[in-house]
């Protein structure tokens, strides 16, 4: 009876999928802190903590052999890939994740190891673990370092949104040049125009719910609001002092304090908790000091004001979130 109960068990966990070792043969991955600039063969950049919460997308470059993970429409994961060969192109084009297995084995290629596989198509292209040689060199599917893989396989849920970009920059989401923002699917160039001093834009019709994430890029001297996943305002802001406000995420916990917020007039200050900093100094990660150095239109400040709720994100960054390409801006890019 024992040992019935034992196959049962094993039987079980093998039909749920049970995690797969790495294979001898696929990249193990090495972790870098970099979330912009070149990115070696087997290197990731992996930060969820960036943004909590929200639809999740995947963008795969086939020029630059990297991939963009986005939730809530910022920037959360990156890593070097390995798409197909001459012969076995991998498709470009929007695609949904239509299975998920962590241990699988190809029924084409001599019952090769697959980890972590996650299936694009019915005729055999999928994300997975694999070799990453440096160039493309797959029979179509794209290859991942195999942590990465891992961490990639417990983000998405099947039905999530994939997308493959080739070499023209007018694909969707720009996904072979892609960037700290994700580019809605209606993107137009005036939507990153820079805006005039004090200036703003504010669309929350585009997306009615969802979670709120926010980046306050200090190069580009304006504040993004996403929600669910979609852009819905932009505006002008200045910094006060010359300090670089470093690199930072807080989120919002529930009620509020007593003290008059810094940047919505005529409301209550919220709670915000540093999840995140590059700043070893204490005092650099606090938020009302950093609030007091972001000046954002009182108005604006206040409609964004009245959309947050417990767990929506603010982003703080020194980095460019948008960059001229060509005569016009027309990309979004680190």
């Amino acid at each position: 009876m024992r040992l019935v109960l034992v196959l049962v068990l094993f039987l079980a966990s093998f039909l749920t999928g049970s995690a797969m070792e790495k294979p001898s043969s696929h990249t193990q991955g090495t972790p870098t802190g970099r979330p912009s600039g070149p990115i070696n063969p087997g290197e990731y950049w992996w930060a969820p903590v960036v943004s909590p919460t929200g639809p999740v997308m995947v963008l795969v470059s086939i020029p630059n052999q990297v991939m963009h993970v986005y939730r809530n429409g910022i920037l959360v994961g990156r890593s070097s890939v390995s798409t197909g060969a001459k012969g076995h192109s991998t498709p470009s084009g929007v695609f949904t994740i239509l299975q998920k297995k962590k241990s699988h084995y190809s029924s084409s290629y001599a019952n090769a190891p697959m980890p972590h596989m996650q299936r694009l198509t019915w005729t055999g292209i999928c994300m997975h673990s694999g070799n990453l040689p440096g160039y493309p060199a797959s029979h179509g599917c794209i290859r991942m370092p195999y942590d990465f893989s891992k961490l990639l396989f417990n983000l998405t849920a099947q039905g999530g949104t994939v997308v493959i970009g080739g070499t023209k920059a007018t694909e969707p989401h720009f996904a072979s040049n892609p960037g700290v923002l994700l580019a809605p699917k209606d993107f137009t160039n005036d939507m990153i125009k820079p805006l005039p001093a004090g200036g703003y834009d504010w669309r929350p019709e585009r997306s009615a719910d969802g979670p709120v994430t926010i980046l306050v890029s200090s190069a580009d001297k304006a504040i993004y609001v996403y929600r669910n996943g979609t852009p819905i305002g932009t505006a002008a802001i200045e910094i006060v002092g010359s300090d670089p406000l470093g690199g930072h995420v807080f989120s919002m916990l529930e009620g509020s304090s007593e003290k008059w917020s810094i940047l919505a007039p005529f409301r209550k200050a919220r709670k915000w908790l540093a999840v995140a900093s590059a700043s070893d100094n204490p005092k650099k990660t606090d938020f009302d000091e950093l609030a007091a150095r972001v000046v954002v239109p009182p108005e604006f400040a206040a409609k964004v004001y009245d959309q947050l709720s417990p767990g929506a994100t603010i982003v703080v960054t020194d980095e460019a979130a948008v960059r001229k390409a060509s005569k016009d801006f027309s990309i979004l890019t680190n």
